[in-house]
């Protein structure tokens, strides 16, 4: 009997993981990302995410007054179902009209899944250690939504995902493993409501702030998110933390799990304040982030003071509207309107997160906290005090090659903004956020240009590429007026450039890869082979031709050795494929694209090539 319970009791876990994985990767990321692929931004994308909001505070409060679907097992059945359309409608044309409504519907599907869920659990967990279960549900959920394959996958498929999890959700045997009234652990560490709300409403709102700071700030991103040994760390870390946090709420450690998430974000925050520190609020953010869910998601069902279903429910509307909904959209709000989590706030945050915690403190170790109060405050004016240059701070590569970018005056040559609604988007790629913009310091979008845009440089051509072109411009870019940059290689200065120009790509491979597939070229073009020859010349013999100066040079630093084309005829007159290559390379590889190639030089291009001895593997 105890192993079927064991057994019946992951189910729990599974519906805790399930819902996390919907909420995480598709609610509040890769719905996002399709609104921004469709142009929805500025107030339109606030009104579309109030209308989140509201289905979602809506929907959890009146959960606990539904009659109409007693049974827990029903709720949630409702509760996925919904949010399955909400994911399948985002997979629609979206205008700011729908979007609106299938955020609602998405708010809504989670609002009455959440509640439904957190108030209930002890059906669903059995009597044998279901707090551990509940931190292993977390963890679950967290490291799938930091696998480089979720994560860095494009918004269509992430909301496929999403649309997967729903039916995996309805697809369990969601009986109950207990009852409710015999899975209650005992010895737990309860804790008031109104503490309770203020801890998590202050938690949320930082979670919620540092969360947008980071996806819309591109240095910050590049530190934290980018790279699967970051996302695999995140995901690890994410994991042992909510573990850690259940077995702690097993031992009646509440308070220390919540002090413990507020000094591991509180931190963060500040450390977000530069980038410099970027790797290392990375590192914090995860832990204070899932030490406070698995509470979140435990506290209606065990650690409130509630004798009755019907108290848990209305606890959990409470505490999932108030601190869930409007707390993440203070906290964006605040992300978007300062770019940055205030130093003062972060302290009245502490007060709500811990005032049960420093009220006991005060009670009984009163001389404790005041000589504590006295070293902190010395060592804020000594810190103070202290006249620290820039250049002696410890700065990230990215952060370092970016303050190398403006000082030799880049951006005289270079802007990084892509225009909306021109042929840039064509030229450089998707146009990225003005929120982003915004929280750049300085921005950088530059006011002329002399040569191409860099906004999407680091998808568009590799750290080799860059590398070469910065030593030699004119090798690879034939007439180029850029002057050698060779010197900044005589030191750590030239690849700290390299990883900044790396660091620049807002898009995905995926919308890169649509971008590639959208264009046409002139249907007609007047080509010639005479025109081909001399742009092969130019362009490809460098490194193409056995011979050729590039290959000759760098053999070694190439990704995979480009194809020697001197062999087979391509045996096309006007290769389409072909011709998306020359124009835009192929992205995770050395292959740059030419993006100022008019048409019919790229026709041109392909003509004589489809005439004369070469290789048809390019696209390799």
């Amino acid at each position: 009997m105890r192993v079927n319970n064991i057994t019946n009791g992951w189910r729990g876990a599974a519906l805790v993981a399930l819902t996390y994985i919907y909420f995480l990767i598709f609610a509040q990321f890769g719905f996002l990302a399709r609104l921004t692929q469709a142009g929805i931004e500025g107030t339109n994308l606030r009104l579309v995410m109030g209308s989140m909001a509201a289905g979602g505070i809506l929907l959890s409060l009146a959960v606990p007054r539904l009659r109409i679907w007693p049974q827990p097992a029903l709720r949630l059945r409702l509760g996925f179902g919904i949010a399955a359309v909400g994911a399948l409608a985002a997979l629609l044309p979206p205008n700011t009209a729908g979007a609106a409504l299938t955020a609602f519907i998405i708010g809504a599907g989670l609002g009455i899944v959440t509640v439904t869920l957190v108030t209930h659990l002890p059906q669903f967990t059995s009597t044998h250690r279901p707090i551990l279960k509940v931190g292993f549900g977390v963890g679950l959920g967290y490291f799938v939504c930091n696998l480089p394959f979720v994560f860095e996958a494009s918004p269509r498929q992430q909301s496929v995902l999403a649309t997967f999890v729903c039916v995996a959700a309805l697809a369990l045997p969601l009986r109950a493993a207990v009852e409710e009234s015999i899975a209650q652990p005992t010895g737990v560490q309860r804790l008031p409501f109104a503490a309770a709300l203020g801890a998590f409403t202050a938690l949320i709102w930082l979670d919620s702030a540092a969360f947008y700071i980071i996806q819309h700030t591109r240095q910050l991103k590049a530190e934290t998110w980018m790279g699967s040994a970051h996302l695999w760390t995140n995901g690890c870390l994410h994991f042992a933390a909510a573990v850690a946090a259940a077995l702690l709420l097993e031992r009646s450690r509440t308070r220390l799990v919540l002090a413990g998430a507020y000094l591991a974000l509180a931190t963060a925050c500040i450390l977000l304040l530069d980038p410099a520190h970027a790797l290392s609020a990375s590192l914090l953010y995860p832990i204070g982030v899932s030490l406070y869910s698995v509470a979140l998601v435990v506290y209606p069902s065990w650690l409130a003071s509630a004798v009755s279903g019907d108290e848990r429910a209305r606890i959990a509307g409470w505490i999932y509207a108030l601190a869930g909904w409007i707390g993440s959209a203070l906290g964006i709000g605040m992300g978007q309107n300062l770019g940055h989590v205030p130093v003062a706030f972060v302290v009245v945050a502490g007060a709500a997160a811990l005032a049960l915690p420093q009220l006991e403190l005060l009670r009984y170790r009163a001389r404790e906290v005041a000589l504590v109060g006295a070293v902190l405050g010395v060592a804020f004016v000594a810190h103070r005090a202290i006249d620290k240059h820039p250049a002696a701070a410890q700065l990230s590569i990215v952060e370092a090659g970016r303050r190398i970018y403006i000082s030799e005056g880049c951006i005289h040559c270079h802007s990084q903004y892509v225009r909306p609604n021109s042929a840039d988007v064509a030229l450089w790629g998707p146009v990225e956020p003005i929120e982003e913009i915004r929280h750049q310091r300085p921005p950088l979008i530059g006011n002329r240009r002399q040569g191409p845009d860099l906004t999407q440089v680091g998808m568009r051509r590799s750290a080799w590429w860059l590398k070469a072109h910065l030593l030699d411009p004119a090798a690879l870019s034939p007439g180029s007026v850029m002057p050698s940059y060779a010197v900044l290689f005589r030191d750590e200065r030239g690849d700290q450039v390299v990883a900044y120009l790396v660091s620049l790509q807002s898009s995905t491979l995926e919308q890169q890869r649509a971008l590639q597939r959208a264009w046409q070229p002139v249907s007609t073009p007047e080509a010639s082979t005479e025109e081909g020859e001399q742009l092969y010349a130019q362009l490809c013999a460098t490194c193409h031709e056995p011979h050729g100066a590039a290959r000759q040079r760098w053999p070694q630093e190439f990704i995979l050795m480009p194809t020697s084309l001197v062999e087979n005829g391509l045996g096309h007159s006007y290769n389409l494929s072909l011709a998306s290559v020359i124009k835009f390379g192929v992205p995770g590889t050395d292959m740059p694209g030419h993006e100022y190639l008019s048409d019919q030089q790229i026709a041109s291009l392909v003509l004589w090539l489809a005439h004369n001895p070469v290789q048809p593997q390019l696209q390799r």
